[in-house]
């Protein structure tokens, strides 16, 4: 039996070492982009949101989080 004969079935180590790089990637500009768009809000914006400049990172955290 060879060793490509037992990898059969399941995604080798660089598989999913570059698929963990990609889904890294999409939630970092899912992440940039949140937080891009709520820091060019002004402090009165987000006060009517609920939210203050404290709650970006953690919003935007959340957002590539869920996606």
């Amino acid at each position: 039996m060879t060793v490509t004969a037992l990898n059969l079935g399941r995604p080798g180590f660089f598989t999913r070492l570059r698929a963990e790089i990609r889904d890294f990637a999409q939630r970092r500009a899912i992440y940039r982009r949140t937080y891009d768009e709520l820091s060019m809000l002004n402090d009165r914006e987000l006060a009517d949101l609920g939210l203050s400049r404290y709650d970006i990172p953690m919003i935007a955290r959340r957002a590539a989080d869920e996606a």
